[in-house]
């Protein structure tokens, strides 16, 4: 099944504005397990469900050649406005049908996106397109993470919190799935070489304004949005109102540190 939750040119707007650019530690950790199983060059990497191309634009300088895949025109269209990435092209598809040859792929890769690909499918594309020795790294964070701000990060951490709780009901259940760090997905993955990067700890500074457009960005915020748009709105209206409370200050581009946790699962197709 694909979903399709992200496609509208709105939502895709918001999503490149205020989305998390994968951070250069989880980036390092991937480029080196794909040197130590398959050595270079480091001829192709496919981004899928690469959204607007933050984590295809990471990849760009180290690959020759990057294609990001995604369900979604709007989404694609919002990447390839980006300029200076003439290695990087962009392409309309899912995970489960690749149009690429057997055997020429040299990382399949997914930021925060594979908990919504069907499972089966994927795995069998993935081992149809890699090369032998090929790589799957597949990333994301854990949503817990910790806000900073003075003496109230814990006060901003529940509120933060309680927005997702008010969220719970337009919640889709592959959230849970990415939640669970793709725990079921890294056992289905047939190839005998894998393993999980764990607790990789990054630090963002992120303003006020910017935190509310990370959660304006949420599948589950949208369905909110289409049922009951003001009820939406007024949510993180409130939300906004409530940290600058806390923080003592009134402009919401004051900034915060939040501690996230990011983990990446890893493997490699045999030979």
């Amino acid at each position: 099944m694909t979903y399709r939750l992200f496609e509208g040119k709105e939502h895709s707007s918001i999503y490149q504005k205020y989305r998390f650019v994968p951070p250069g530690e989880v980036k390092d950790i991937i480029l080196q397990y794909l040197d130590k199983k398959k050595g270079r060059p480091r001829v192709l990497a496919v981004d899928l469900g690469c959204g607007t191309g933050q984590h295809s634009r990471v990849l760009a300088p180290h690959f020759r050649e990057v294609v990001g895949m995604d369900v979604s025109k709007c989404q694609l269209e919002e990447a390839q406005a980006v300029p200076g990435y003439p290695n990087i092209t962009y392409r309309e598809g899912t995970a489960e049908v690749l149009p690429f040859p057997d055997g020429s792929v040299d990382l399949l890769t997914a930021a925060s996106a594979a908990h919504w690909f069907d499972q089966r499918q994927f795995l069998a594309e993935a081992s149809r397109v890699l090369k032998p020795k090929g790589c799957i790294a597949l990333l994301g964070f854990n949503d817990n993470f910790r806000i900073h701000y003075q003496a109230c990060g814990d006060r901003l951490s529940h509120i933060y919190e309680e927005v997702k709780q008010a969220l719970l009901p337009y919640t889709s259940s592959q959230v849970a799935v990415a939640n669970n760090k793709l725990e079921e997905l890294f056992c289905a993955i047939p190839f005998p070489d894998k393993e999980r990067a764990e607790c990789i700890e990054v630090k963002h500074l992120m303003s006020v304004r910017n935190l509310m457009g990370f959660m304006e960005s949420w599948s589950m915020f949208q369905a909110y949005r289409r049922k009951d748009q003001k009820a939406a709105e007024g949510l993180l209206l409130s939300a906004q109102k409530r940290f600058l409370e806390q923080m003592g200050v009134t402009s919401p581009d004051t900034e915060m540190e939040l501690n996230m946790e990011y983990f990446c699962i890893l493997a490699s197709k045999p030979e």
